[in-house]
């Protein structure tokens, strides 16, 4: 439901802290490392260093899928259709649903591993990041941009300052617009959030600081990806705003008097690419229609 700041688990009315992140591109993000700067890793706070431990994560999530441990999950995909179940076994270890049922844990590990790379794997298929977007075929001399989406990309690599964290790459190889580091730049909380959650009414979300426990990395999130970015609303880690204009605003005008309420955590914002930056309303649209470039599924004229 994108009407929703954050998404329902399998348990009705149970809501995590957090927007979804979209799991088309994931494979971009490297592994997550201290080293050279803190980047990569998946979740937004970067805590899988990579997709086979990020897709374990969502069966054992309280607010997620809500399976007690591992063994009745193995045993979920027992209760599949045969087919699926014996190419299960066929990968993962004839033994495995056997395993789940004595509680025999190197044999449950070993499985619950297996199923975790095998949705790894599928998320690293051309299926998620198929690179069919309108941008990808301006890039190959196929399409042109109208005018107001030149001017968008102009104002996003230039006066917008859009690219310093949602980089364009070298040219060498495609580009999914991230620098895959953590920032912070001040987005409000969100009492709607707060209220599905069931968290105390004043909750700060630590971001990084919270899975590293360092206080100099608080309020910092991972810079995502904007591939199919109009397609993916609401946007920020807690769903704060609702559409691109929202945020292309927010970058614009943060810093102006009256314009948004107070930062989640304004500790280690950043300050140099987002507040104050004097675009006008109709070139806050052209960055809009330039990311709308971004979705798959571009047919040529």
């Amino acid at each position: 439901d994108t009407n929703l700041p954050v998404s329902e688990g399998s348990i009705a009315g149970k809501c995590g802290s957090r927007n979804s992140p979209s799991s088309s591109y994931a494979r971009f993000f490297p592994e997550f490392t201290l080293k050279g700067g803190i980047q990569g890793g998946q979740f937004w706070d970067g805590r899988a260093p990579k997709l086979t431990e990020q897709a374990k994560g969502p069966f054992l999530n309280p607010v997620e899928m809500a399976m007690p441990s591992k063994a009745p999950v193995l045993l979920a995909v027992e209760s599949s259709p045969a087919g699926y179940s014996q190419l299960f076994l066929q990968i993962c270890g004839g033994t495995a649903f056997d395993d789940a049922r004595s509680n025999f844990q190197p044999g449950i590990d070993n499985a619950y591993h297996c199923l975790a790379d095998s949705i790894a794997i599928f998320e690293r298929t051309d299926e998620l990041s198929p690179f069919t977007s309108k941008f990808d075929a301006v890039e190959a001399g196929q399409a042109v941009f109208t005018a107001e989406e030149e001017e968008g990309l102009k104002l996003f690599t230039g006066r917008g300052k859009c690219s310093h964290c949602h980089s364009l790459g070298s040219g060498k190889e495609k580009t999914v617009f991230t620098d895959f580091k953590f920032h912070n730049i001040g987005v409000p909380s969100n009492p709607e959030v707060i209220s599905l959650a069931g968290l105390p009414a004043d909750f700060k979300d630590p971001g990084l600081g919270g899975f590293l426990n360092d206080p100099k990395q608080t309020g910092k999130f991972k810079t995502t990806h904007l591939r199919n970015v109009e397609l993916t609303p609401p946007y920020m880690h807690n769903g704060v705003l609702k559409t691109l204009k929202d945020v292309v605003h927010f970058y614009n005008t943060r810093d102006v008097p009256g314009e948004w309420p107070e930062p989640e955590i304004s500790d280690n914002m950043d300050s140099s690419f987002v507040g104050d930056l004097g675009l006008t309303d109709e070139e806050e649209n052209a960055i809009v229609e330039f990311m709308k470039t971004l979705n798959d599924g571009y047919m040529l004229p």
